[in-house]
């Protein structure tokens, strides 16, 4: 757990990062902390630890039914905690400041859509988005809730545990529960269906890496919020704008790969830290939720 930090030092720590993040084109870097207030867990925690053993991979997914049959059926059973998540606090507050200019582009490692529910719109999905499904043969997306309702369809005896969802949807089951669990194809041509996220193993779409590079270049701060940079796919946009000479802030509860190339590091909880930014700034109004 972090220590508590003294209210004289929370102040100086969100004046600093307010200074940095006024009046400029601050690109945000958000990951799975941002969204914990939502009720999403994060991957690791404060001590930087993963929470549980490696997920499945695109080559397990791809090359064994049996990986997708657990799969989805943990990902049926988790998804509901996904699609139940609101916006929280910190992705209100990373929109009001889009709004009031401050910030000038978001890219997100989550996959959980909230940026998008909180008004976000254009934030880069730098993994995809698990509300949506792909076919892996023709190509066909459709919308998660279609499929979750043709699983429901196939699975009504699905004995649903209590067991905790993870950031990416993920829900841990008995092996008896996941062995008869009944698979989807795709509705357009029999196909195998994958989320529309990044699996480990996966790569990133070329042009969305491009496109948040340019991103990145384009900012005049990188502002990190919730991530604890473990991968390469978000550790290389805070090298790259350090080494362009981009400040970069880095606001996490826990260490980060990153903590040596930012000029601002403050461990604090992001609902009300980026609320107060948003104040300190001068933002608009939150938007009311509904």
């Amino acid at each position: 757990m972090s220590a508590p930090v003294a209210d004289e030092d929370r102040a100086a720590a969100l004046e600093s990062l307010a200074g940095l993040v006024a009046g400029r084109g601050v690109v945000v870097l958000s990951g799975a902390g941002l969204s914990t207030e939502s009720g999403i867990p994060d991957y690791r925690g404060e001590t930087g630890s993963r929470r549980r053993g490696k997920p499945m991979t695109y080559d397990e997914f791809t090359g064994s039914a049996e990986a997708r049959r657990r799969y989805w059926a943990r990902s049926h059973a988790g998804w509901r905690t996904i699609a139940r998540a609101e916006p929280n606090a910190g992705h209100r507050a990373v929109e009001r400041l889009r709004r009031s200019g401050h910030v000038s582009a978001v890219i997100t490692q989550n996959v959980d859509g909230l940026h998008r529910a909180a008004g976000t719109r254009q934030a880069v999905e730098l993994h995809g988005g698990l509300d949506r499904v792909v076919c892996l043969t023709c190509r066909h997306l459709t919308p998660r809730a279609e499929l979750d309702r043709r699983l429901t369809e196939l699975n009504g005896d699905f004995r649903e545990t209590r067991a905790q969802t993870q950031a990416d949807g993920d829900a841990l089951l008995p092996d008896d529960v996941v062995a008869t669990f009944r698979v989807a194809p795709c509705a357009e041509c029999g196909g195998v269906l994958k989320p529309d996220v990044v699996f480990f193993g996966e790569s990133v779409p070329k042009p969305r890496v491009e496109r948040c590079f340019e991103l990145v270049a384009a900012g005049q701060a990188l502002l990190v919020l919730g991530s604890s940079l473990t991968v390469m796919s978000g550790l290389r946009f805070v090298r790259r704008a350090a080494r362009d000479g981009t400040p970069v802030a880095i606001v996490n509860q826990g260490p980060t790969r990153g903590d040596e190339l930012a000029a601002t590091r403050i461990g604090l909880p992001l609902g009300p830290a980026l609320t107060e930014l948003a104040d300190l700034v001068g933002g608009p109004a939150p938007r009311p939720l509904g």
